[in-house]
């Protein structure tokens, strides 16, 4: 990645839980841009190393750096510079789709004197401009699912971290949202993504596989799949897994 302008960077991270140990000195470098994938089982650190990287929660040693900001000195700055959107969508569903953008481009600070303007590109890219005054409880899953992305990025953050959000939704929704990923990605935003569908895991540019808290396997999709002698990833990931329950390295 050298030439390329960074912005992840992660160093030797560890997060304790008394004696547990959530993520075990866990080092890895995004570029702008690129969808980078987190696959692996559950309690394998994954949301625990999302948090640390959404400055929500406090490293035990090491480093880590979003959008040029410490995550331990200055985590507010982390938090401006990214957009969150989980499996749950955290939408308000007694508000239209128009309040809810309203009231997310508040929340982030949306000037006003943009705040127009950055409510209709996202109806625009989500295509909700016919749905503007409908009931967030009344739109379908996938709908909601691109009212919910639209909210995290109304003001324009570089970064974004998406925890399972296309999980509950049919696959023609999820095929459909993830266009709209590739599209943000193509406009220079880095996306981190966490799933547990094996097909989307292949739409990542590059997976970080994790196991016990560290990063087990870190390359393209297509080398995971070679470097496992597998056909599929469900066939490379569950040859992983298995080698590190074995105790392989």
């Amino acid at each position: 990645m050298n030439g390329e302008r960074r912005q992840v960077e992660v160093r030797d991270l560890v997060k304790r839980f008394g004696d547990f140990v959530a993520v075990d000195h866990v080092s890895f470098s995004v570029r702008a841009g690129e969808i980078f994938g987190f696959l692996g089982p559950n309690g394998a650190g994954k949301s625990t190393l999302i948090r640390i990287l959404c400055g929500l929660l406090r490293p035990s040693s090491g480093q880590a750096q979003v959008a040029g900001a410490d995550v331990v000195r200055d985590p507010e700055a982390v938090r401006r510079s990214i957009g969150y959107m989980s499996q749950k969508f955290s939408l308000y569903d007694d508000l239209t789709v128009e309040e809810n953008l309203e009231f997310f481009g508040g929340v982030y600070g949306v000037p006003e004197s943009r705040r127009r303007e950055r409510e209709e590109f996202v109806l625009r890219l989500a295509g909700l401009e016919q749905h503007r005054r409908t009931m967030a409880r009344e739109l379908a899953g996938g709908w909601k699912q691109r009212l919910a992305l639209g909210c995290a990025i109304l003001h324009e953050p570089p970064i974004l971290f998406l925890d399972e959000p296309t999980s509950g939704v049919d696959p023609l929704a999820r095929r459909e949202f993830w266009d709209l990923i590739y599209k943000l990605s193509s406009e220079g935003r880095t996306v981190f993504v966490t799933t547990h569908y094996m097909d989307e895991a292949e739409y990542c540019h590059r997976l970080a596989l994790m196991y016990g808290g560290r990063i087990v396997s870190l390359a393209p999709p297509a080398e995971l799949k070679a470097a496992a002698g597998k056909a599929s990833m469900e066939e490379a990931f569950v040859s992983i897994i298995e080698n590190q329950e074995r105790g392989g390295r």
